[in-house]
């Protein structure tokens, strides 16, 4: 079977500014973030075509605004901690302009001066999150039949506001709470043909069996992306995925065999390596995987900082980034191939019920790419940076990418849920391969 994600919920992510049109206006002064990022001409001709497409930018402007949201992330974390009374928030807006947040005249001011345009806000982000965090305590004690039609909850930066989620039903309207039903930029991308390079990379599909795989039923085999390929603190080789994609997600333990699907006979794919870990909720409301790799894994191509891009291509990782609201993204997975979008919100919480009946809250960042079922654990880039993992979406059951976008236009379009890669890589000691550009 093919891992959901076991999200049921559709994410929720702020939807004003997302009304693109177009989105192709001129961006601000050139960025000078010191991000490395492989230059425009050298990015494969498939992720230009799908830039264009999906996001109606340049190539070039795709770098530039991925970089700039880069520069925009260190300065805002730096403003929040100087000042986070008046800090409410920082986003890369439909022009490719940064702009900051901010809850007095003051700020505003000093904002400017440091050349990033400025918006006005009553409440500060961390008084967002703190009614963010209230809001998700009271969920937590509410019946389970009556939590569950709690799709997910998170901060709208652009809004200045929190959004809860409901499910249209007679309990979800009983809530009777405020709530704001986004309306998303759909991008959707073709499926592709065969890789150009049949070396195994972040994106492509792997199988993975509570057992060997031999001695499992087909219906028992579930299917998931490949994340990052990274190193672990003693310079093992491991590719970090989708923590719901262990066998034994409920405890996180490891021990679990992780194959390279054999199209002609799966019950004779080749190991290519062992779940090490993983966490899913709590403490940290993470969804990650580490995958240690075996000499088969190494030597397939999983020790390179490499992506499957659009149509087969290869998008060489080059460093890591955050998420930053309004910036440019594009996603890779086995089932939806390339699909490109922006980041809708950079903290969105969702409920996630595990079989035994317990709940367990996931937490990461929305994009407008469509992500289908199979494409947990892929890998989520902005420019040439590893920006997450997937984690799940509103659009897991969907045959494909133009149904998803069909049924769910009139809730606002697919939502996607990715786990920040930073916040992963720091957690499980690991080390994102990057190629230098030197």
């Amino acid at each position: 079977m093919r891992n959901t994600g076991a999200l049921r919920a559709a994410v929720v992510c702020s939807t004003a500014f997302l009304l693109f049109g177009t989105f192709s206006a001129p961006a601000s002064a050139e960025p000078d973030s010191g991000v490395d990022q492989s230059a425009a001409d050298q990015l494969p001709r498939e992720l230009a075509e799908a830039v264009e497409r999906d996001l109606k930018i340049s190539p070039q402007e795709y770098l530039d605004r991925a970089a700039r949201a880069q520069e925009l992330s260190t300065y805002a974390t730096d403003f929040r901690a100087n000042r986070p009374a008046d800090f409410a928030g920082a986003w890369i807006g439909p022009d490719g302009k940064a702009v900051v947040a901010v809850t007095s005249q003051d700020a505003a001011h000093a904002v400017a001066q440091d050349g990033y345009d400025s918006a006005q806000a009553p409440v500060s982000a961390d008084g967002l999150e703190r009614s963010l965090t209230d809001l998700n305590n009271w969920i937590s004690t509410l019946p389970r039949e009556v939590a569950s039609q709690v799709n997910g909850t998170s901060i709208d930066v652009l809004d200045n506001q929190i959004v809860i989620d409901l499910a249209n039903s007679p309990i979800g309207s009983a809530l009777n709470l405020p709530t704001l039903l986004a309306n998303l930029k759909v991008n959707l991308s073709p499926g592709g043909p065969k890789p150009t390079d049949p070396t195994p990379m972040g994106g492509d599909t792997y199988v993975t069996t509570a057992g060997p795989i031999k001695d499992t039923p087909p219906t028992d085999i579930s299917v998931c992306s490949f994340g990052f390929n990274a190193t672990s603190g003693s310079g093992e080789s491991v590719n970090l995925s989708a923590g719901h994609c262990n066998p034994n997600a409920a405890t996180g333990a490891g021990g679990a065999p992780v194959y390279l699907p054999n199209p002609a006979n799966v019950h004779e794919s080749t190991r290519i390596g062992t779940f090490a870990k993983s966490s899913l909720g709590s403490p940290s409301a993470l969804d990650w995987s580490v995958i240690s790799l075996n000499d088969n894994g190494t030597s397939s191509g999983l020790d390179k900082p490499t992506v499957r891009g659009a149509n087969g291509s290869t998008v060489t990782i080059t460093g890591t980034a955050s998420p930053v609201v309004g910036a440019p993204v594009c996603k890779s997975g086995q089932s939806s191939s390339f699909t490109c979008g922006v980041v809708a919100a950079d903290r969105v919480e969702t409920q996630l019920f595990m079989d035994d009946g317990t709940s367990r809250t996931v937490r990461g960042f929305a994009s407008t790419a469509c992500t289908l079922a199979g494409d947990s654990g892929g890998a989520i880039v902005t420019g040439t940076l590893a920006l997450g993992i997937t984690s799940g979406s509103n659009s897991g059951g969907a045959p494909d990418c133009t149904e998803a976008n069909l049924a769910l236009a009139q809730f606002g379009g697919t939502a996607s849920l990715g786990i920040p890669i930073d916040q992963v890589a720091a957690e499980t000691g690991t080390t994102i391969r990057t190629a230098s550009l030197d």
